[in-house]
């Protein structure tokens, strides 16, 4: 990582405010629901002054944006709901992690989506944030994206108990589709964990300890995701003693605890996970050191055989007159005796103490 050096008296430069994520080819859409026990309307494709005239201060309401290239919009609709340009900055600024803001009249919180990209060999990351405020949800996508279907058809339909509700009960539902997202990452990173397990125990490809390590990384990144979002979560418990917010209501605080909850769940099972990776990269390395230690001691069991044999032939090509030996008439048979003799007992001797 590059350091950062500070200069004394540098100047700073405003910076405009602009997506810098990669959907830059998405266009800024609005979808509104407006809804109550008994009635839901929806509106497609809206601007700012739709959402304005359509609002309804005496139900329920649901803005959902995805595309942040249209940072005009994106201004004109944090102006009319009063929020400060550090917001807008966080809305449109994907590389900051997961934080929660609480403010006068509203509570926003960001957070990652990650899921599982096409071959399961890496992970899709994206940027969610939510805003809400008395009686209004906005949320802010990257992209459009079906990770709140589920819910629209809820509330179209009147399943469940959400349009009973006030918004904090349809913001519990919202964070509960992108913790849902974490579940299935995990799991389907876990059936490759499986899949290395097992390769690590009949294989020798040294792309076993590369994948490991890519594993590794991925969960080290998930980590850093939930940790900050269990903390915001425990932030969000506490706020009902704050008698100044009260868009969330003292009912449903019991909701974010069981989100809460779920985050502790998922660390857990991220060190569990990441437990099993370090033990099949130990159980490659000791295979592999196994592997070595056969290997050697074959070669060493080789030398030890050889070596009093090169010492009786270097002895014998000596070129010396007066060596009796040289003058016997069966020598050369019986040095090749006492020699093959000689590997004969060296191999029992090695048997019988196990050494190969």
């Amino acid at each position: 990582m590059r350091k950062l050096k500070y200069k004394k008296g540098r100047k700073v430069n405003f910076q405009p405010l602009e997506y810098n994520g990669i959907y830059t080819d998405r266009k800024t859409e609005m979808q509104l629901f407006v809804y109550n026990e008994n009635n839901i309307v929806e509106y497609q494709n809206v601007s700012v002054t739709d959402f304005i005239k359509n609002r309804d201060s005496e139900q329920c309401n649901w803005l959902n944006l995805h595309g942040l290239t249209n940072v005009e919009a994106i201004r004109e609709l944090t102006d009319y709901l009063q929020l400060n340009s550090i917001i807008i900055s966080d809305i449109l600024n994907i590389t900051r992690g997961t934080r929660l803001d609480e403010l006068d009249e509203s509570l926003f919180f960001s957070i990652k989506s990650i899921l599982p990209s096409e071959g399961n060999e890496s992970i899709s990351i994206e940027q969610i944030s939510f805003l809400i405020q008395e009686g209004l949800v906005v949320s802010f996508q990257e992209k459009r994206g079906d990770f709140f279907t589920h819910i629209r058809e809820r509330l179209r339909t009147n399943s469940g108990v959400v349009r009973k509700k006030k918004v904090d009960y349809l913001l519990f539902l919202l964070l509960d589709a992108v913790i849902e997202n974490f579940y299935i990452t995990i799991e389907k990173k876990e059936e490759r964990i499986e899949n290395l397990q097992q390769r690590s125990k009949t294989s020798d490809e040294p792309e076993i300890v590369e994948e490991i390590e890519q594993l590794r990384e991925v969960f080290h990144f998930l980590k850093r995701s939930l940790i900050p979002l269990k903390e915001a979560l425990f932030t969000i418990k506490t706020i009902k003693e704050d008698d100044d917010f009260n868009s969330i209501q003292e009912s449903n605080f019991v909701y974010f605890s069981r989100l809460h909850q779920k985050t502790i769940e998922l660390l857990d099972q991220i060190e569990y996970d990441m437990s099993s990776l370090d033990s099949a990269s130990n159980f490659y390395y000791t295979t592999q050191n196994h592997k070595m230690n056969e290997v050697m001691k074959t070669l060493t069991v080789i030398s030890s055989i050889f070596l009093p044999l090169t010492f009786i032939v270097g002895l014998y090509g000596m070129n010396f007159h007066n060596m009796p030996e040289l003058s016997t008439r069966y020598g050369y048979y019986v040095v090749l005796t006492v020699m093959a003799l000689l590997v004969f007992v060296m191999i029992r001797y090695f048997k019988k103490k196990r050494w190969f």
